[in-house]
């Protein structure tokens, strides 16, 4: 696999086109903007970034090589240097293990870093292709940003609905396995948390940042995709709060279950407690027991009893007890 993953030179005009690898650097280099999309977990693409792009500055290329890191954002000169996260949309993976987008952009270009694969970097080149991006690195920077941001939209409010559904099956009495589904979710919103709260800082430092080729445009964009993820932080928040909650419900609702089947076994002891004891005493293998002898006992015994278990239902009645 190839460590560098897309590569495009864009002309004053407007047009773009595809850069091949040998060219890359100079198009980097040159004044019209450039974009190239690389593999960070690659073996090569450090000694690349080295060779072929020297101007970056070592913290710039230690920050966008690292394997570990979160979301935050450094301005350096007229470039930043940004660390962003996107929901995990890859193959048996889950969504809440987000992957990092390293990010250094100025006026002449745009590097961006990836260690697993991003469904928000290949939107962000069908609009590319479709022309739907100025190519100025505001335009770009912004754009992905928004990508980014939208991305992880459907993700989280898949999360609330799954609450829904756990909630509604808490109420209708659910049963132990809906506490292991929502200890779940909770996890989900943590660990989605964890992620957007740096990421909603970073984003709001970089709507803040003025620099030449940061124009209105992008500003505003830039604040949008700030305003959604505070406001998916505060999803989040709630999300585990209506979690707790739920989880107070079913706790509760498998308590009144369990307290009923005890009470329904404790009404069976005691009406079988003193028909045990009789049964118990008359089945003592002694001489003397009443009625050994007579061939009718058995039936007069059996109506001694049936009529205990009458005055004992009409006892626990007048008590209220069922």
């Amino acid at each position: 696999m190839n460590h560098i993953l897309h590569a495009y030179g864009f002309h004053k005009s407007g047009g773009f086109k595809a850069i091949t690898h040998e060219s890359i650097a100079d198009e980097i280099e040159s004044e019209s903007f450039a974009w190239v999309h690389m593999d960070s977990s690659h073996d090569k693409t450090r000694q690349w970034l080295q060779t072929e792009l020297s101007f970056l500055d070592p913290i710039i290329l230690d920050a966008l090589t690292e394997e570990a890191t979160r979301p935050r954002i450094e301005v350096i000169g007229e470039g930043v240097l940004l660390i962003l996260k996107g929901v995990n949309l890859n193959k048996n993976a889950d969504p809440e293990d987000m992957v990092a987008l390293r990010v250094w952009v100025d006026a002449e270009r745009m590097i961006t870093l990836q260690r697993r694969p991003l469904k928000a970097v290949l939107d962000f080149e069908k609009k590319l292709e479709q022309k739907q991006v100025e190519a100025s690195a505001g335009a770009f920077l912004s754009h992905l940003v928004h990508l980014l941001t939208a991305r992880m939209e459907p993700e989280l409010n898949l999360v609330s609905e799954m609450l829904d559904e756990l909630e509604e099956e808490a109420i209708e009495g659910g049963d132990s396995s809906l506490s292991e589904k929502i200890v779940s979710i909770r996890k989900k919103s943590i660990s989605f948390k964890k992620y957007l709260t740096p990421q909603k800082e970073a984003l709001g430092e970089l709507a803040d940042v003025e620099l030449p080729w940061l124009n209105q445009s992008a500003h505003r964009v830039i604040a949008e995709s700030y305003n959604k993820t505070a406001r998916f932080i505060e999803t989040l928040d709630a999300t585990r709060e209506r979690a707790q909650i739920v989880r107070e419900e079913l706790s509760s609702v498998l308590t009144e279950k369990l307290n009923k089947n005890m009470y329904i076994l404790s009404i069976v002891a005691a009406i079988f407690l003193p028909l045990g004891f009789l049964t118990g005493l008359l089945g003592v293998n002694v001489s003397g027991i009443p009625g050994a002898d007579d061939p009718q006992a058995f039936l007069y015994f059996c109506g001694i009893l049936a009529v205990i278990v009458c005055l004992q239902v009409l006892t626990f009645i007048k008590l209220k007890w069922f």
